[in-house]
C-alpha cells in the first residue's frame, strides 16, 4: 500500500505538473557516486544487524534498491532533493540501513537517491502523479547507470512502497518480455497492491514467484496486524486500483507471497519457521540485534497478517498498518530468500 492523506481539494491534471515543475530540484547525475546511497557493496559497508549472515565477498549477481517515501517536508517539497544532507541521511537510516541491507548477503547492493515523491504531493491525485512521474525518470536514469556497471551480469530489481510502485513501473515498461527479463532473477516489490489479475494483463511475461527458488518472478506482500485489521476493509482498499482499471474480476485479489515460506501453497507459517525480524521502529543509528521465532504469517484476501512478539517493540499505524515493518519483521527470511534465488538463478534457473 501507499500511505496518503486526504484531499484538499479539485487540481487539475496540468497544474499538478505545473506546481511539480516549479518546485523541482535539480535532477542527480548518476555518474557521480554521491547521488548513490549505496554504490557497488561488494561487502556492505555499514554495520548489519547482530544475527546476520555476511556480505557476500565476491557477487555475482546485482541488485538494484529503491527506498520508500521518507521526507515530510515543513517547507512545502513535493519531491525530496538529493542533495539534502539531513533528507539523504534520515533516508539511509531509515530505510537503506534497515530494507537494502537485506541483500547484502547475496549481491552487489547499488540504491540511487532520486527525487523521491515527498508526503506533502500525496494532497492531490495530479500533484502526487506529477510527482511520482518525476521521481520515475530519476529511477529510470539510475537504472541505466546500474546496467551499464553492472555490464552482463543477472540482477534483483528490489524496492519497499514508493520504491515499490517505482520498481513495479520498472519491470513494466523495461524488462517484462524484453531481452532484460532473461536476467532477472527475482522482482521484491514491497508494500503495494499488486494484484494477481496484473500478471497476464498488466505484465505480459513475469509471472508471480510459486516455489522460493523460482527465478524471474515476483514477490509481494503487505504487512497488517492480525486481528486489529478490518480486513474486509483494508482488501477492498488494496483492490481498488485493479477494480477501477479492469473491473470487479476475480483477479483483483492482492498477490500475497508469504515470507515465511515464499511458496504459494503455504500461506501460512507459526513463529517458529521465522528466521529473524529487526526490533524497533526505523530511526537513527544501527540496527538491533535480530530476533528469530518472534512473528508468525498468513495470507488471507491477498493480505499478509502477521502476529509479532511484543518484545520486537513494534508500533503499528492506524487500522493495524505495518507498513513501516513489511520488511524489518521478515529481514532474515527476505536475506536467505534472495540467496537461494541468486544460487538458482546461477545453476541454471527454474
Amino acid at each position: 500500500m501507499l500511505l496518503a492523506v486526504a484531499v484538499t481539494g479539485p487540481v487539475r491534471a496540468q497544474d499538478g505538473a505545473a506546481a511539480v515543475a516549479a518546485k523541482a530540484p535539480p535532477a542527480p547525475d548518476y555518474a557521480m557516486r554521491a547521488n548513490w546511497s549505496v554504490f557497488a557493496s561488494r561487502g556492505w559497508a555499514s554495520p548489519l544487524p547482530e544475527g546476520a549472515a555476511k556480505p557476500a565477498r565476491a557477487p555475482k549477481v546485482a541488485v538494484f534498491f529503491l527506498h520508500p517515501t521518507t521526507l515530510r517536508s515543513e517547507t512545502g517539497e513535493l519531491n525530496q532533493n538529493t542533495a539534502d544532507a539531513k533528507a539523504s541521511h534520515w533516508t539511509d537510516e531509515s530505510s537503506i540501513a534497515r530494507q537494502a541491507s537485506v541483500f547484502a548477503a547475496c549481491c552487489d547492493v547499488y540504491a540511487p537517491r532520486y527525487r523521491a515523491a515527498t508526503y506533502n504531493s500525496f494532497a492531490s491525485g495530479p500533484v502526487r502523479e506529477a510527482a511520482f512521474a518525476l521521481a520515475f525518470g530519476d529511477v529510470e536514469r539510475a537504472f541505466d547507470a546500474f546496467l551499464k556497471q553492472i555490464g552482463d551480469r543477472p540482477f534483483i530489481i528490489a524496492g519497499h512502497s514508493q520504491g515499490a510502485f517505482h520498481s513495479a513501473t520498472l519491470l513494466e515498461r523495461r524488462i517484462d518480455g524484453a531481452a532484460l527479463q532473461k536476467r532477472l532473477v527475482a522482482a521484491y516489490i514491497i508494500g503495494i497492491n499488486l494484484a494477481q489479475g496484473d500478471f497476464g494483463k498488466r505484465f505480459k511475461s513475469v509471472t508471480p514467484c510459486a516455489a522460493p527458488d523460482q527465478t524471474g518472478c515476483v514477490v509481494q506482500w503487505n504487512a497488517y496486524l492480525d486481528g486489529a485489521a478490518d480486513v474486509a476493509k483494508m482488501a477492498g482498499y488494496s483492490q481498488s486500483t485493479y477494480v477501477q482499471k479492469y473491473g470487479d474480476d476475480a483477479g483483483k485479489v492482492t498477490l500475497c507471497v508469504n515470507p515465511l515460506t515464499f511458496d504459494a501453497k503455504l500461506k501460512e507459517a507459526p513463529s517458529a519457521a521465522a528466521k529473524g525480524a529487526v526490533p524497533g521502529s526505523p530511526g537513527f543509528g544501527p540496527l538491533q540485534p535480530l530476533k528469530a521465532g518472534a512473528v508468525s504469517a498468513r495470507c488471507d484476501f491477498g493480505l499478509l497478517l502477521v502476529r509479532p512478539d511484543k518484545a520486537l517493540g513494534l508500533e503499528p499505524l492506524a487500522g493495524g498498518v505495518m507498513h513501516y515493518h513489511d520488511l524489518g519483521l521478515f529481514w532474515a527470511d527476505t536475506s536467505a530468500n534472495a540467496v537461494l534465488r541468486a544460487r538458482a538463478y546461477l545453476a541454471g534457473g527454474k
